[in-house]
């Protein structure tokens, strides 16, 4: 799965009309909502979008006939196999009709051609654990971590004796990075599923 580097805009005119794709990666619905109230023109005829996280998507036609814009705005999202994106595609109607077919590709195909210019960015599943060291083996730790490739240590508390670490591991390599932790403080590190787990 992927998602977007960055904001992307995409315009083209078919038959007069104006269409103008605005996509954006997100990280949750409330930023989706937030961009699609932001984004939309109040001087345009339909302000059409789709956003997909995970299993969760919506789409709206903003008054274009049922099928013919948001939901050809959420198959280009998922053409590309993206996830943690929504795509705004709005419409300046220029007088002539497009027919069903033709909203379908006219939508649809500017949110694909407004993808496909973007830069992706790909998306690694993570698990969150949080280990308790000793100040003695916290740089040789920190030094084996840097060495996993799409690991974050996303935050540090130190206390008397040590830090917490929250780390965030790719899903398929949780298991080794732990065990790789217990091997080089033979046994001496901590690990929870939650902070407030830890305790020495």
């Amino acid at each position: 799965m992927f998602t977007l580097a960055k904001r992307e805009v995409f315009e083209q005119e078919i038959k007069r009309s104006r269409f103008l794709a605005i996509a954006l990666p997100v990280a949750d619905e409330e930023a989706a909502k937030d961009f699609i109230a932001r984004e939309s023109y109040s001087d345009a005829n339909h302000n059409c979008w789709a956003w997909r996280m995970g299993q969760n998507y919506r789409f709206n036609d903003d008054g274009e006939p049922s099928g013919t814009a948001g939901k050809p705005i959420l198959q280009a999202i998922d053409g590309l196999e993206l996830d943690n994106v929504v795509v705004l595609v709005t419409r300046w109607f220029g007088g002539i009709l497009l027919g069903s077919g033709g909203l379908i590709r006219a939508y649809g195909g500017t949110a694909a051609l407004c993808l496909r210019a973007s830069e992706l960015v790909e998306l690694i599943p993570t698990q969150t654990s949080f280990i308790r060291a000793h100040f003695s083996e916290l740089a040789l730790i920190k030094a084996r971590l840097a060495g996993v490739e799409h690991l974050t240590i996303a935050s540090e508390d130190f206390h008397n004796t040590g830090a917490d670490l929250r780390l965030e591991i790719p899903s398929h390599q949780k298991d080794a990075v732990l065990r790789m932790l217990t091997d080089i403080t033979a046994g001496r590190i901590q690990i929870a599923d939650k902070a407030e787990d830890l305790s020495f």
